[in-house]
């Protein structure tokens, strides 16, 4: 390998570094005492030795199953907090950002329907030599993936008691179950801009899920017809309608993983698996939406 002179030394000579090599720059800080660094920013050293497969031989595979739902649930924390966020701008009338906020939890959503082609590497055969060490521990309690439904809309109290013996999982899914979603506040700055929402919609119990608004389809027909329209309502409700495509997306990727990896076998927390699953593709956050596109140019 031929070599090239580096930076000189102290002692002023030149120190030989290999041609293709890139030597650390003089600027570049090496001595972090007592300073922050990237791992301690970043808290990696909990981080990384978070991941503790439980198969005894430990089996190769697991790995791999652990990461793949840790991941998913540090990009449903930040969806979570991004879906707040849109909420309490949709509450002050800031449709910019909360438009920004959305697009945001767009990129996440890609990113966590990505993800199951890596879980999809998993086979058949290797997942079963270590499917029995998950014991009854499912997908089906997630805190946050059933936070993230709830502030969506889809809100069912029945839902507390799956987490009794996790406080303050329960203890958030409770406090949002009593908050009003992203759709609540989203009708609640049209009504502000002027537009006939219904009195019975605006003061709903926002604890109980929603359910489909006849009333509303008018109101978006008007939205998305009107030349009139503000430019930022219309791009609002694409953007839920985004939303709503992505989480079904995720949904059926989800059925589509765990059909071709474990069949129709009974899921690990009880459900009936792939037919459950099924079901859950006919839930939907933004009902009136979808309906407002029958009626377009009727």
């Amino acid at each position: 390998m031929a070599l090239t002179r580096g930076p000189s030394t102290e002692s002023g000579k030149e120190t030989p570094v290999a041609e293709g090599v890139r030597d650390i720059e003089a600027s570049i800080r090496t001595d972090f005492h007592g300073a922050m660094t990237y791992g301690r920013y970043l808290d990696l050293d909990r981080l990384l030795h978070a991941q503790h497969p439980v198969s005894q031989p430990e089996h190769h595979d697991e790995m791999l199953f652990i990461i793949q739902h840790q991941t998913s649930e540090l990009w449903l924390k930040l969806a979570l907090h991004e879906l707040r966020e849109a909420r309490a701008r949709f509450a002050r009338d800031d449709l910019g950002m909360a438009l920004k906020c959305l697009a945001r939890v767009k990129a996440i959503q890609k990113q966590l329907t990505d993800q199951w082609t890596v879980l999809a590497t998993l086979t058949p055969r290797e997942y079963a030599q270590f499917r029995g060490s998950l014991g009854s521990a499912s997908g089906f309690q997630s805190y946050q993936y059933r936070a993230v439904e709830f502030i969506l809309g889809n809100k069912h109290r029945s839902m507390l008691k799956v987490f009794s013996s996790e406080p303050e999982a329960q203890a958030l899914l409770e406090g949002i179950l009593k908050e009003p979603t992203v759709y609540d506040e989203f009708l609640r700055a049209v009504a502000r801009v002027g537009y006939a929402i219904p009195a019975e919609v605006l003061e709903r119990d926002v604890s109980e899920h929603w359910t489909f608004r006849e009333e509303l389809v008018p109101v978006f027909r008007e939205i998305y017809e009107s030349d009139s329209t503000p430019w930022g309502l219309y791009e609002a409700c694409e953007a839920l309608v985004d939303v709503e495509d992505n989480f079904q997306f995720w949904r059926f990727r989800h059925l589509r993983t765990v059909q071709r990896t474990i069949g129709f076998k009974t899921g690990t927390g009880g459900s009936s698996g792939v037919g459950f699953l099924k079901r859950a593709l006919d839930l939907t956050f933004f009902p009136e939406l979808y309906a407002v596109r029958t009626e377009i140019g009727a």
